[in-house]
């Protein structure tokens, strides 16, 4: 599977063409791995603000990071929750990195921190099920729907045309 993701980033990265208006070379954009409730708010019940993440979740998050050690990461961005920040911290304590808390409602002035501050980076973003399509379409993306079961989706796009992949993971 990394070869094959490192495929798709290579030939995301060449789609790329560099200009004045492109912010960062590639946006990876995931939800947050599975939560120790399982979801309980989604199932009606009564739900922890911020629970940790599961055994699961836990798995999904070193997974994701050595899917992504090679990617080139220069920047992690989480929400200001547990379970957003527990998913980025493998990746960022492989590479070096913090993980930079961002506001779950603030979408829009990270979205132009991003473009500003990470020009030719590699930028992760670990977000909600509520909160990823509208960071996508920020960035130039399509419309795209994340259910609240889902937990397995990794978008990769390109700022600079828009063109975006989606891999299950």
């Amino acid at each position: 599977r990394r070869v094959l993701f490192r495929s798709v980033l290579a030939a995301l990265s060449a789609a790329a063409a560099p200009t004045a208006a492109t912010a960062q070379k590639l946006v990876i954009v995931v939800r947050h791995a599975e939560r120790a409730d399982g979801g309980a708010a989604a199932a009606g019940m009564d739900a922890q603000t911020d629970p940790p993440l599961s055994a699961a979740g836990t798995a999904r998050a070193v997974k994701l990071a050595a899917m992504l050690a090679d990617a080139g990461v220069k920047a992690i961005f989480a929400t200001e929750y547990r379970r957003t920040q527990d998913t980025a911290k493998p990746l960022a304590t492989r590479l070096g990195l913090a993980v930079q808390a961002m506001a779950s409602r603030e979408a829009d002035a990270l979205v132009q921190k991003i473009k500003s501050a990470h020009a030719g980076d590699v930028v992760l973003i670990v977000g909600h099920s509520n909160t990823v399509p509208a960071l996508l379409k920020a960035f130039g993306g399509p419309d795209v729907k994340i259910d609240d079961s889902e937990y397995d989706s990794l978008f990769v796009i390109v700022p600079a045309t828009g063109a975006m992949t989606r891999i299950r993971y």
